[in-house]
């Protein structure tokens, strides 16, 4: 069992009185406003268990919310590749657990300096890396990579990261048939269906169109989820003064009010299906256009969203951990900085998206690796001062040494300096080089993951099976 962020101070930015006044306006958006859902048996499902059904626009009870809200599971348990345990999830808890990519649409090539093409070739250095970096404890599979078919994207991608990854692998797919072939996939790995449903190391990933819109393809994929019992995600991402109103109390409702419908959906289903709280409230750059990953607003809006998240006892998944720079230059460092920070001291559990940059454009390994040593100090401040007490104040040991005196070669000063966070990356050194050696120091950590460190190997029979599917995707 692995261990995130262990935090003794918090981040509250709602509170009990607001989070429940926005709880009700979402219910006012639910019950009495509707949802434009897609699907004919999404919708025959929720006009026989008591919704109102008005063509696609769907009004659900208060009753039926509240029922799902007690049938979702309040934990999470996400396992190792090979079974193992490693992520323990407990909704408003004091550990939160990072994530990157395996591919997306370009790569930020850390050895020429360069945005490309991200390539199939790519996903073996991202999931070498992930599997290295030990505060990276997810990779999302997206199938991205733009030399493989579009139709055949997902399956691909999410092969290759189940051949090069051992940790948990949170995937997307462009279409509903793939996601039946990511379910088949995984089992393959986990030895069968049951035994990925007993000990998951794979979760979904879907999403709602906001403003309060489910398509067909959006509740086919959490109806195969639920019915799979395969953990997965809904997460509404919405630009305020686009795609949510231009205020902050409006969006966090219209968002708890699209991911309850989801959750409502699933539970119906299958009740007892896990599933998880994602929420992505941003903004929209009146300047640019843009949905802006490293606005402030929006990662104070997901620090408020895992407060929803823990309202309701359900696991939260966030974002932190990207920039809308292209490249990793002061912005990106200064907006990568600030979003760790805030989501370390949050409530939430889940946090994905870490080395993202260009507005989810591209992924940079080497924000992956510094992002890495930010989560590694942060976990000292989240901490805090810790418990004040006749050992911690050590009165005798301040006494003993006395006024002028030094705690250098004292063994209280021995046996606790390992306490302090000493970065892998940044220097405190009495004189510095005449040029900054971070970059380099990143590049070397990638160059040792990538040329050192080995992820185990999936047994022949597994590998085998993958290669058959393989053949069958590529034809």
């Amino acid at each position: 069992m692995t261990f995130g962020t262990d935090r003794q101070l918090g981040l509250g930015v709602l509170g009990p009185e607001k989070t429940a006044r926005i709880h009700e306006a979402a219910l006012h958006l639910l019950t009495r406003s509707g949802m434009r859902v897609g699907g004919q048996r999404a919708l025959d499902l929720f006009g026989k268990s008591g919704a109102k059904v008005d063509g696609d626009l769907v009004r659900v009870t208060e009753a039926m919310v509240d029922s799902a809200v007690k049938s979702a599971p309040k934990s999470l348990k996400l396992h190792r590749r090979d079974g193992s345990p490693y992520l323990e999830i407990t909704p408003g808890g004091n550990q939160v657990f990072y994530g990157t990519h395996s591919d997306q649409l370009e790569l930020l090539d850390p050895f020429t300096g360069q945005a490309r093409p991200f390539l199939r070739a790519d996903n073996k250095l991202m999931c070498q890396l992930a599997s290295y970096l030990e505060n990276i404890s997810f990779v999302l599979s997206v199938g991205m990579s733009n030399d493989v078919r579009p139709e055949v994207q997902t399956q691909i991608t999410l092969l290759d990261t189940l051949r090069n990854f051992d940790k948990v692998t949170n995937f997307s797919t462009n279409d509903v048939a793939s996601l039946y072939d990511c379910i088949e996939i995984a089992s393959i790995v986990a030895g069968g269906l049951k035994n990925l449903q007993e000990k998951p190391f794979v979760f979904n990933y879907c999403e709602p169109i906001p403003p309060r819109t489910h398509p067909t393809e959006s509740t086919e994929k959490l109806w195969i989820s639920a019915e799979s019992r395969i953990p997965v995600v809904y997460m509404p991402y919405s630009m305020m003064g686009g795609t949510s109103p231009m205020s902050m109390p409006a969006s966090l409702a219209q968002g708890h009010a699209e991911f309850l419908m989801g959750l409502v959906l699933t539970q119906l289903v299958s009740p007892g299906a896990p599933i998880i709280y994602g929420h992505m409230p941003s903004i929209l750059d009146m300047r640019t256009t843009v949905g802006s990953y490293g606005a402030y607003e929006f990662h104070l809006l997901v620090a408020a969203g895992a407060e929803l998240s823990a309202f309701l006892g359900i696991p939260f998944y966030g974002t932190a951990g990207c920039s809308d720079a292209k490249f990793l230059d002061e912005q990106a460092v200064a907006e990568l900085t600030m979003e760790v920070m805030s989501t370390t001291l949050s409530r939430a559990n889940l946090i994905h998206d870490v080395g993202v940059l260009d507005h989810c454009n591209s992924v940079a390994p080497e924000a992956v690796v510094l992002c890495n040593d930010l989560i590694e100090g942060l976990k000292v401040f989240a901490r805090g001062v810790g418990p004040v007490n006749d050992e911690t104040l050590a009165l005798g040991l301040i006494e003993k040494i006395g006024p002028g005196g030094t705690y250098v070669t004292d063994p209280h000063t021995a046996k606790r300096f390992r306490s302090v966070f000493y970065s892998s990356l940044f220097s405190r050194k009495m004189k510095n080089p005449d040029q900054s050696e971070v970059r380099q120091k990143i590049l070397d950590t990638i160059n040792k993951a990538v040329n050192e460190h080995h992820v185990p190997e999936l047994d022949s029979p597994v590998l085998a099976d993958l290669a058959k599917w393989e053949k069958k995707l590529l034809g």
